[in-house]
């Protein structure tokens, strides 16, 4: 397993070893020991998978506030999609910043998403398939969200982003200048 990490106690790119031969592939998507050296120690509580049919879709920025709060592990099952995750950690010094991957299955590549961030994506394929694990389960009195054209976070979205595909609740989401304070540095790691 290979890991990139985009900040100290931040999100955490993961690209398990692929064995490849005239049959296909092998792949040991998660794996304990590897995970827990380099992203810190996690118990996954939950699985979730989506579907979006359509290119562009937008689902997010999503987050859980605590004690209910969320860390993800985000992986690309089919299509591919722009997968982001925005710091919430009000007195972080990247708070309100965003870093993103291209999630596909061929590159067979996660994010690591810890508490304190918001999560989203955008789908870059028809019949995109998005599958994630959470270290905390849903909760609806504990789920957030934040404005995914937000200008005071810009995140630079493909041309293919289509606001037309945006559910009702992440219409409505606020901006980050009216986002209680949530989360700190101190308390993210807590789920």
């Amino acid at each position: 397993m290979k890991f990139h990490r985009f900040a100290v106690e931040g999100p955490v790119e993961i690209v398990p070893r692929k064995i490849e031969d005239e049959r296909g592939y092998f792949s040991e998507t998660f794996r304990l020991d590897a995970f827990a050296k380099e992203a810190g120690k996690a118990e996954f509580v939950q699985d979730n998978q989506s579907l979006s049919a359509r290119p562009g879709t937008i689902r997010g920025i999503h987050f859980q506030t605590h004690p209910c709060a969320q860390a993800k592990l985000v992986r690309c099952l089919a299509g591919s999609a722009l997968d982001v995750a925005v710091d919430l950690r009000h007195d972080s010094p990247t708070y309100g910043k965003w870093i993103s991957v291209v999630l596909t299955p061929q590159t067979n590549n996660q994010l690591w998403i810890p508490v304190g961030f918001g999560h989203v994506f955008c789908t870059l394929e028809p019949h995109t398939v998005i599958g994630y694990r959470v270290t905390s389960y849903y909760s609806p009195e504990n789920d957030k969200g934040l404005a995914w054209d937000d200008p005071a976070i810009g995140i630079d979205w493909p041309a293919i982003a289509d606001p037309a595909t945006l559910s009702d609740k992440d219409k409505r989401q606020p901006s980050l200048k009216d986002l209680p304070n949530y989360f700190s540095m101190e308390s993210y790691q807590c789920a």
